[in-house]
């Protein structure tokens, strides 16, 4: 049964991705490519250096690891700046409370988010209270659909794989929780996200009822 649940961040509990977007889209201005929201949906859940790579191929050019890291770093203090002027109502609706019923039931909280400013955005947000653990893209080598980041954030939680339900938007991170060994929610559409046990259109719309659900699926699957 579920024990522990883990958030992503970016489009789960706050839109970021709209200023990882703005920032992305002020770097590849700069470099003369094109880049639209639809080509911003390849940069979720991974890693800065690799969301770098996706914009050279996107625009046709080669850059040294310097030149990659240097320009990554740019896009990242642009994108600071527009998050340090984040505010807690920019928390999606229902989300604390849902967290705080979690907590209710004694579910352990984790927040696992492959941004290396997670801990800077919970704190502007004036959430990080709610988390036990928080694993960001500063504690992990390889980025989702790499499962590292959630069995770290199990780990540190002290509890199993198969006892974590994971809340994720991205395709990526679908991916990620899965080839952990978990469960997971998926936050927007069925057709992107149709891996995951259960898709809403939004995190707040999760009930405990779900839950229930879930884990009657969890046990209909384990009796085979």
């Amino acid at each position: 049964m579920i024990k522990a649940v883990i958030f992503d961040l970016d489009g789960v509990i706050v839109d970021t991705a709209r200023y990882h977007f703005l920032a992305w889209k002020r770097l590849a201005d700069e470099l003369g490519i094109k880049f639209t929201e639809a080509d911003n949906e390849r940069l979720k859940g991974v890693s800065r250096i690799r969301s770098m790579e996706i914009l050279m191929e996107l625009g046709g050019i080669t850059l040294s690891q310097h030149e990659k890291e240097r320009l990554a770093n740019k896009k990242n203090a642009w994108f600071v700046d527009y998050v340090e002027r984040m505010l807690p109502e920019e928390i999606f609706p229902g989300v604390t409370a849902l967290i705080t019923t979690f907590k209710q039931h004694g579910m352990r909280i984790a927040l696992a988010s492959s941004s290396k400013n997670a801990k800077t955005v919970i704190q502007l947000l004036r959430i990080e209270h709610l988390f036990e653990v928080v694993v960001d893209g500063t504690m992990v080598v390889h980025s989702k659909p790499d499962p590292e980041i959630f069995l770290l954030a199990a780990t540190k939680l002290g509890v199993e794989p198969k006892e974590c339900l994971v809340f994720e938007d991205a395709e990526a991170g679908v991916e990620a929780a899965l080839a952990a060994g978990m469960h997971c929610v998926g936050i927007g559409t069925p057709e992107q996200l149709f891996k995951a046990m259960r898709v809403i259109r939004t995190t707040g719309e999760f009930t405990m009822s779900m839950l229930d659900d879930c884990n009657a699926a969890i046990k209909l699957k384990a009796n085979g």
